[in-house]
C-alpha cells in the first residue's frame, strides 16, 4: 500500500477496537435497554450535520451463532469502506490520510479560529466520504486558507500530492455528480467511476451494443466496473479480486467465508457462496445468480446487503457504490407489516394505474422492520431508512423482492430530532394536532407503501429497455417518485384500516399528506444552499410531486398557498381531491416508466423539480435559524466486540458505543485501511 504518512502509534493502540478475553466488559450501553430517554443518542454537530448513536434492539436474544454471523457481515463491509471514498474522487484517499495525519500530529495552538475550521472541514469531509458535499454534490469550501494547510503540513510532515492539494480550493472538479441539462454529465462529474476523459458519448456507445444472453433479464452492465478510455479506447475496469479495489475485495470475501460457515440455514449460505464467487470473478451472470438466492432467502433472523448497488452516484445510472447493511430482524414490527407483502397484488390489481401496466402476479414481496447492526460504504455515515433490492426489474417481476424498514434509525433520528419545527411550518392547530396523533405511525406505513408495494409495482412494456437507458439521468428520481405516489395513494384509503393497520385511516392519511405537501414545497429547501437548484434525486422527486398537485389543483383550491405574518404556509382543503392528483400523476409516471418516455420525464421533472423561487427559498431558510437543528443526521456505528477463551475461540459479542466521531472515523482509517492513495 502507498502510505505517505503513517499515523501515531499510540493513537492508534487507544483507538483501535481488540478482541477483549471474556470476563472483560467494555460494553457501555446495554443495546436491549427499554430506557429510551436514558440513551445518549447525540454524539456530535458541526456545519449542517448531527452525528448520533443507535442502539441494537434484541441483541440478547441472538444465539452466540447469530452474533457471529452479524459480526462477520458486518466486517465485510466495513472492509470495504475505502472503496466508496475512491469511487467518489479520484484524490479522496490522499486527502483524507493526509488530513487525518495532520489531526493526530498537530501539537500546535488547537484554539484557533483556523485549527476549529479545519477539524469541522475534516468531520465534513469523513461525513461525506469524501471532498464533496454527500447531499448537494457541491466540493465542501474549507474555512482555512491554502498557507494555514501548507504551515499545518509543515508542522506535521504531512504529504499531499500538488493537485491533490490544489484541488481542496480551486474551481476544479466543483459537483460529485451533475445532473444538470444540457451537459455532458459525465464529463462535468468528479464521480470517480469513469476516467476524467471519458464522456456521455463514450458510456453510451460503450453500452449500447452489450446484448444480454437471454433478453428477457437483461445483465447489469457496468454496475461493478469503472469506465477508462486509453489512447481513444473506452474499456472497464471490473472491481473484483486480482482487479481494481481487488485488496479490499479480497478481504471482503474472506469475512464473508466466515459469514457462511455459520449461516442460519441453506438458502443463506448459497447466497453468501454466490456472493464470494461474484466478486472473485467479477462474472455478471453470478450477480444475478446472487440476487435471485438472496431474494428467495427469506428465513433466518439476521440478513445483509454487500455489493455494488446503488447507482445515485453515477450520472447515467449504470455503476453501483459499495454498500454495506447489516440486519436483524425486529420481529414484532415484521409481524405488523407482514399483511401488506400478504396483500400486495390487491394493490396492484387496484392501483390507477394503466391496466397494460400493471403487473398480473406480483410475486415474492417481502417486508421487514429491521434493526441495523453496522453500516458501512455509501449507507455511513449518512443512512436511508429503508431500503428495496433487488434493483432489477426482471428479478422483482419474476422472483420477487425484500424491502426493509431500518427501525433503529429512525428512532435514533426521532429521538434526537429538533421540537418546534412542526409549530413553525403547519397552518393551523388542527394540523398540528393530526401531526402529534398520527405523524410517527404514518411515516412507517409511507416507507412501507413505498417498499414494499411502489418498487414492486407496474411493468416496462416489452421490448423497452431498462429505465437507466430509456429515461438516463431522469432515472433515479423517476422511479423514487413512482414509489412515493404509490404509497400516497393508497395512505389516504379505507383498506388500510381493513387490513388492520390504523384506527383512523382518514387521520393517518391525511397527517401523511400535509406532511408530504409541506416538506416537498417547503421544509425540505433547508437541506440546499440559497440559489442552489434542488439536484439530489429523492428531493428532486418529492418537489415534483408536490409542485405538480399545488399546479394542476389550483383550479379547485386543492392546495392553498397562505400568507400571513409575512410567513408562507400550506394548507390541504380537500384530501380525496389530492388523493385523486396523486393517482393521475401515478398513472402518469408508471406511462413514462413503462413506455421508456425520455421527453416526458424530462418535462416533468425540470418543469416542477429542480428550480426554485429564491425569495420563498430565502425565507423558509431564515425561519429554520431559530431551531439551531441540523438538515443532515449521520450515524456512528456501534462496536461489536468479541469475547475469547484462552484457545482464541470467540466465547461472545458485545456492544460498545463510541465515544465520538471522531474516534470512529480514524478507528476505520486504520483498521480498513486496504486501498492505495490512487486507484
Amino acid at each position: 500500500m502507498n502510505f505517505k504518512f503513517l499515523i501515531y502509534s499510540v493513537l492508534i493502540a487507544v483507538l483501535s477496537f481488540s478482541c477483549a478475553k471474556k470476563g472483560e466488559d467494555k460494553s457501555t450501553n446495554n443495546a436491549d435497554s427499554t430506557e429510551v430517554s436514558k440513551f445518549d443518542y447525540k454524539v456530535d454537530r458541526f456545519a449542517d450535520i448531527q452525528v448520533l448513536r443507535y442502539q441494537i434492539p434484541g441483541w440478547d436474544q441472538l444465539s452466540l451463532k447469530e452474533k457471529k454471523l452479524v459480526y462477520y457481515l458486518t466486517q465485510a463491509g466495513l472492509s470495504g469502506r475505502d472503496i466508496i471514498w475512491d469511487q467518489n474522487y479520484r484524490y479522496n484517499l490522499s486527502i483524507r490520510r493526509a488530513l487525518e495525519h495532520i489531526y493526530t500530529a498537530f501539537e500546535g495552538d488547537k484554539t484557533t479560529d483556523d485549527w476549529k475550521a479545519f477539524e469541522v472541514y475534516l468531520k465534513r469531509v469523513w461525513f461525506s466520504n469524501g471532498i464533496h458535499h454527500h447531499y448537494s454534490n457541491l466540493k465542501i469550501k474549507p474555512g482555512f486558507s491554502q498557507d494555514y494547510l501548507s504551515e499545518l503540513m509543515e508542522q506535521t510532515n504531512t504529504e499531499l500530492n500538488s493537485e491533490a492539494f490544489d484541488v481542496i480550493f480551486n474551481d476544479k472538479d466543483l459537483k460529485k455528480v451533475n445532473l444538470a441539462q444540457g451537459i455532458d454529465n459525465v464529463a462535468e462529474s468528479a464521480v470517480n467511476l469513469y476516467s476524467p476523459n471519458v464522456t456521455n458519448a463514450d458510456v453510451i456507445n460503450f453500452y449500447k451494443d452489450k446484448r444480454s444472453p437471454n433478453p428477457n433479464q437483461p445483465l447489469a452492465y457496468g454496475i461493478n466496473a469503472k469506465l477508462v478510455k486509453e489512447n481513444g479506447v473506452v474499456k472497464e475496469e471490473v472491481y473484483k479480486s486480482g482487479g481494481l479495489y481487488g485488496s479490499a475485495i479480497d478481504e471482503i470475501v474472506m469475512w464473508l467465508k466466515k459469514a457462511q460457515s455459520v449461516a442460519e440455514n441453506e438458502p443463506q449460505a448459497k447466497a453468501l457462496g454466490l456472493l464470494i464467487d461474484y466478486y472473485n470473478t467479477g462474472d455478471l451472470q453470478t450477480w444475478d445468480d446472487y440476487n435471485v438466492a438472496w431474494a428467495q432467502a427469506t428465513a433466518g433472523n439476521i440478513d445483509y446487503i454487500n455489493g455494488f448497488i446503488e447507482v445515485y452516484n453515477d450520472p447515467l445510472g449504470y455503476t453501483g457504490s459499495f454498500e454495506g447493511i447489516t440486519e436483524i430482524n425486529d420481529f414484532d414490527m415484521s409481524e405488523k407489516m407482514k399483511v401488506l407483502s400478504e396483500n400486495a397484488q390487491w394493490f396492484e390489481d387496484n392501483s390507477p394505474i394503466l391496466d397494460e401496466n400493471k403487473k398480473k402476479n406480483v410475486v415474492g414481496v417481502t417486508y421487514k422492520v429491521v434493526n441495523v447492526a453496522g453500516e458501512s460504504g455509501d449507507a455511513s455515515p449518512s443512512s436511508a431508512i429503508g431500503v428495496n433490492l433487488p434493483n432489477s426489474s426482471w428479478i422483482r417481476k419474476e422472483i420477487g423482492s425484500k424491502s426493509v424498514s431500518l427501525g433503529n434509525i429512525v428512532e435514533a433520528g426521532n429521538q434526537a430530532g429538533s421540537k418546534g419545527k412542526i409549530e413553525e411550518f403547519a397552518n393551523d392547530s388542527l394540523e398540528i394536532e393530526n401531526y402529534e396523533k398520527y405523524n410517527t405511525l404514518a411515516s412507517k406505513l409511507k416507507t412501507a407503501l413505498h417498499e414494499v408495494v411502489g418498487h414492486a409495482s407496474g411493468q416496462i412494456n416489452p421490448g423497452v429497455g431498462e429505465t437507466k437507458e430509456t429515461l438516463k439521468n431522469y432515472a433515479s428520481t423517476l422511479e423514487e417518485g413512482r414509489a412515493d405516489l404509490v404509497a400516497l395513494y393508497y395512505l389516504y384509503s379505507p383498506k388500510l384500516q381493513e387490513l388492520g393497520l390504523v384506527d383512523n385511516w382518514k387521520g393517518v392519511g391525511e397527517a401523511a399528506y400535509d406532511t408530504y405537501i409541506r416538506n416537498g414545497l417547503m421544509t425540505q429547501l433547508n437541506r440546499i444552499t440559497l440559489g442552489d437548484d434542488v439536484e439530489e434525486a429523492h428531493m428532486r422527486n418529492r418537489q415534483w410531486i408536490s409542485a405538480w398537485a399545488f399546479e394542476h389543483g389550483k383550479k379547485d383550491n386543492v392546495i392553498e398557498k397562505i400568507s400571513r405574518d409575512g410567513k408562507t404556509y400550506f394548507n390541504i382543503t380537500d384530501y380525496e381531491k389530492l388523493r385523486a392528483l396523486f393517482g393521475e400523476l401515478l398513472r402518469e409516471t408508471q406511462r413514462i416508466k413503462s413506455e421508456g418516455d425520455y421527453e416526458a420525464v424530462k418535462d416533468l421533472v425540470e418543469t416542477y423539480g429542480v428550480k426554485v423561487d429564491q425569495q420563498f427559498h430565502a425565507e423558509v431558510l431564515e425561519r429554520y435559524k431559530q431551531f439551531n437543528a441540523a438538515p443532515y443526521n449521520g450515524y456512528v456505528n456501534p462496536v461489536l466486540v468479541p469475547l475469547t477463551n484462552d484457545a482464541g475461540e470467540i466465547t461472545d459479542i458485545q456492544i460498545e458505543q463510541p465515544e465520538s466521531f471522531s474516534e470512529q472515523m480514524l478507528n476505520y482509517s486504520e483498521k480498513y485501511n486496504f486501498l492505495p492513495d490512487m486507484n
